[in-house]
């Protein structure tokens, strides 16, 4: 079986850093996004892959090619004009038809934990959902009592339920999946500008075709600030602190989780909690938390909260020497 991998989005909600990387490579707790996609799939027994590229596409397929390349059999397939899921997935349509076992669709910038064994085990198409507080802005699945999916409609203004599609489809009937997105794209059926995988879906359930979902267990969005640096704090989590060449630290304090790559040269510093730091960084008389430092980016005299700094990036700061008296009160802010 073959998983499709989408990633030939801007990004746009991610820049300043998406204007020199692909979103899908932006790091989060030492690892790209795709990174932790790839490495989940290729744990549940997945070695066939066709990535779907188009912005940025040469530095995903460098990516692959460095990091996967005797591990995974690739292809690349480029989509031009960016419009929309269902769109995407119809340019890999001959590479759909040379799988014998339906395929895997896994967006390429969301990570989630889920059941990869009990999705390719059912004998029905499965979709990927969670339980969300507002689904106005998902793909939203509707369910009749024996569970199976009746209704399937892209940010809708008026839910019907709320399950949100997590980004996770694992689809038997290629054919039928194939000629529902034909049928969008021939009579140009869009859904805010974009032909939507949902919309192909939600016809293949109007011809018969019978789905099921699954619970994702855990499903981190990675598509803004906020919420990578959400997803690098419950990711460092769950590891212990890597650290790589641990003489490059001097003089400094390590406040777990943390993950440093190797190269780093860390000295008077105070890092952490939930710090991920990339090779070759070079950092100084800093305080860091709650952050992401790309590679090659160098530190002095900073101090950093809720931050993503991005690769090869100089950040400089004022060094204070002060002899301060009792009852003194000095704000350097003003």
């Amino acid at each position: 079986m073959k998983a499709i991998i989408p990633v030939a989005g801007a990004g746009t909600k991610l820049r300043p850093h998406t204007h020199t990387q692909p979103k899908p490579l932006i790091p989060v707790a030492g690892r790209p996004i795709l990174g932790h996609i790839l490495d989940n799939l290729i744990a549940a027994g997945i070695q066939d892959f066709v990535f779907i590229i188009g912005y940025l596409g040469e530095k995903i397929e460098e990516f692959i090619q460095e990091e996967y390349g005797d591990r995974i059999h690739a292809e690349f397939v480029i989509q031009g004009p960016r419009e929309g899921l269902a769109h995407a997935i119809g340019m890999a349509s001959e590479e759909i038809k040379a799988s014998n076992d339906g395929i895997l669709i896994v967006l390429g910038d969301t990570i989630v934990d889920v059941d990869y064994p009990g999705i390719l085990a059912s004998e029905y198409s499965v979709l990927g959902v969670d339980t969300v507080e507002d689904p106005r802005s998902f793909g939203v699945a509707k369910l009749n009592e024996e569970g199976f999916i009746t209704s399937l409609v892209e940010k809708p203004s008026i839910p019907k339920s709320n399950l949100a599609l997590a980004g996770i489809y694992r689809i038997r009937e290629t054919d039928a999946l194939l000629n529902a997105i034909e049928h969008l794209i021939s009579n140009q059926i869009r859904t805010q500008t974009e032909f939507h995988l949902t919309d192909a879906l939600m016809r293949m359930v109007e011809d018969g075709i019978r789905m099921k979902t699954i619970k994702v267990n855990n499903w981190f969005d990675c598509g803004k600030k906020e919420t990578l640096l959400s997803t690098n704090r419950i990711l460092l989590g769950r590891q212990d602190i890597s650290i790589h060449q641990p003489e490059g630290l001097e003089n400094s304090i390590l406040v777990q989780p943390v993950s440093i790559a190797k190269g780093a040269k860390i000295r008077n510093s105070i890092i952490g909690p939930f710090v991920a730091i990339g090779a070759g960084v070079i950092m100084e008389n800093s305080i860091v938390s709650d952050s992401i430092i790309g590679e090659y980016s160098q530190l002095d005299s900073i101090i950093l909260k809720c931050s993503v700094v991005g690769n090869d990036a100089i950040l400089k700061g004022k060094s204070q020497s002060v002899n301060i008296g009792d009852s003194t009160e000095i704000d350097f802010n003003e």
